[in-house]
């Protein structure tokens, strides 16, 4: 039991927790896990936690089409007094005026992002892919890693569910399926030390293949979250046991894959729109038709193509200011993901909500269709990831998850609705493809 005992790692921990980290690894079933982690959350940590979960839960997202963030201009205010990248850029300028920044930046030099208040000592950096492929560093902090549960938290009271807490429960187990993937257990101070591990679901993590149901059943995690990938390879396990809730990033998830899970692990599904820049963006709500903003300290905008707002309802790149991130505060980032701004009684949510850029297609007849005409015509079917090609001769080419193949025929039948009888091939996506994309190598027809 010692050996779970690491001050740094776990700065808190109880004989409670040291139990729980020992069930988790020492389980007969348990999976290899390639990788150490831990909170490294303080006492102090834990406290300035409970107060702005407190806080945010007594606060709501209140700003529209006709009134900006109470706290906007004293948060621009600070990051030109504190962030290097807009300090060297002298006076504090218009909101609208400030020139949009993008990945690109950051890649430059994310240095220049971080604020010179920003808590070096126990800075964590972590790097990232995204959608884009290209690697990006992004500082963190063990603080600022404990806020998406609260968030999530926030996002699951909106379905009626609640997290317990304690040291004798495993929370969340996080999933993935691929090759290689980083898995670790840990527990949440937050929840009184419940479990969590992320896992690989893959055989090559698992002594014998059965051992992945064995030891989830085991496990009887409230909260799986994933991306509907790794998630579409848990439904295929035969367990025993059911979560509370699933919760779907990384990805967009289709309706039809949405209504598999919930029927299959009679459980709701959240969809959360979230970035590693930003952490929990915004919730799908059925009621709402769209996803509801969570954070009440982010402003979104919708940009076009100049970096100019949008009227409300009209399609646009999704644009964030604020955060919880003190490490990486952003000033009017530019997502690389395209949506519409509609406001509810609930607040403002994102309607349409697409992680690519507006892409076009040509048809046979020589009309143009867009991508989100493919959503559509897909949406129904459970796919669990999907990506449609056309080359500059006209050609189409469907690309689907191996474990959505056998929804070949009807993909191509839905996919009629839109390109009529013009021919489309269909390929399984291989290890390189990892987003589902659209894309376009017609000389005209790409809107950028």
């Amino acid at each position: 039991m010692n050996s779970y005992f690491d001050p740094e790692r776990y700065p808190t921990l109880s004989e409670d927790g040291a139990r729980m980290l020992k069930f988790l690894r020492e389980h007969p079933q348990a999976p290899i896990y390639r990788n150490s982690s831990g909170n490294k959350l303080t006492s102090d940590d834990l406290n300035l936690l409970a107060d702005y979960e407190r806080k945010l839960n007594n606060s709501s997202v209140d700003w529209n089409d006709r009134q900006l963030p109470q706290w906007l201009n004293t948060f621009v205010d600070n990051v030109y007094h504190d962030v290097p990248f807009y300090r060297s850029q002298g006076q504090v300028p218009q909101f609208t005026d400030i020139t949009p920044v993008t990945r690109a930046d950051f890649s430059r030099d994310i240095t220049a992002f971080v604020p010179d208040s920003a808590p070096l000592d126990r800075m964590i950096n972590f790097q990232t892919t995204g959608t884009s492929g290209n690697p990006l560093l992004l500082p963190s902090h063990p603080r600022i890693a404990a806020t998406y549960l609260c968030f999530h938290r926030r996002a699951l009271r909106r379905f009626g569910i609640e997290l317990s807490e304690g040291p004798e429960q495993v929370g969340v187990v996080l999933v993935g399926h691929q090759r290689r993937c980083f898995t670790y257990i840990s527990v949440t101070p937050q929840l009184g030390e419940s479990g969590l591990a992320k896992i690989n679901l893959h055989p090559d993590d698992w002594t014998s293949p059965s051992d992945r149901e064995a030891y989830l059943d085991a496990l009887n995690a409230e909260i799986y979250t994933g991306d509907p990938l790794s998630l579409s390879a848990l439904k295929t396990l035969p367990l025993s046991t059911r979560p509370k809730a699933l919760i779907s990033v990384g990805m967009m998830l289709s309706q039809g894959l949405k209504n598999e899970f919930e029927s299959h692990f009679s459980a709701p599904v959240l969809d959360i729109y979230s970035l590693n820049e930003s952490g929990p963006v915004a919730v799908f709500d059925a009621n709402l038709n769209g996803h509801l903003l969570l954070q009440p300290e982010l402003y979104v905008e919708i940009l076009d193509t100049e970096g100019k707002p949008v009227p409300p309802g009209q399609r646009g790149e999704i644009t964030l200011t604020g955060g919880f991130n003190f490490c990486l505060p952003l000033l009017r980032y530019r997502t690389g993901d395209y949506a519409s701004l509609a406001y509810s009684p609930e607040g403002p949510l994102l309607t349409g909500l697409s992680g690519r850029s507006p892409v076009r297609f040509l048809t046979q007849s020589g009309d143009w269709v867009n991508n989100i005409d493919i959503t559509h015509a897909l949406k129904s079917l459970p796919l669990a990831q999907f990506g449609l090609h056309q080359d500059a001769d006209g050609s189409l080419c469907l690309s689907l998850a191996p474990v959505s193949m056998h929804y070949s025929t009807a993909s191509l039948d839905a996919l009629a609705s839109v390109f009529g009888n013009q021919p489309i091939s269909v390929k399984s996506i291989g290890s390189e493809d990892k987003i589902m994309q659209y894309t376009s190598n017609l000389k005209e027809g790409t809107l950028q």
